[in-house]
């Protein structure tokens, strides 16, 4: 066998695993993820709710819905949501409400 499509075939085998994150290092970008939406989301005391939804890399977000409560006084405490996509790339949180998420009770 010649060197160069040995060299080659050793390249191509090497770089073809997939190198999976730790479960320390999904935990600490768990915990920046969580810190960073809590610290962007307007809710008084927010926690998330279940777990953050990750999205594909071509995407680049990873999703977390977060509940809390309104500081407005004239929101009288009332719970609230809140959507947080955290950009993988930059670093960076941005909410929404997403109260709507919740049922009315209401049926059609």
């Amino acid at each position: 066998m010649k060197a160069a499509p040995l060299i080659l075939f050793c390249f191509t085998a090497l770089t073809s695993h997939a190198h999976a994150s730790s479960p320390d290092a999904w935990a600490t970008y768990d915990k920046a993820v969580l810190t960073s939406c809590t610290k962007a989301s307007g809710l008084k005391d927010s926690k998330p709710v279940g777990n953050a939804a990750q999205f594909d890399d071509r995407v680049g977000y990873t999703a977390l819905l977060l509940q809390g409560q309104y500081p407005q006084k004239h929101m009288k405490g009332a719970q609230g949501t809140e959507l947080c996509l955290y950009n993988k790339k930059s670093k960076t949180a941005y909410v929404t409400e997403w109260d709507s998420i919740h049922p009315t009770g209401k049926t059609n």
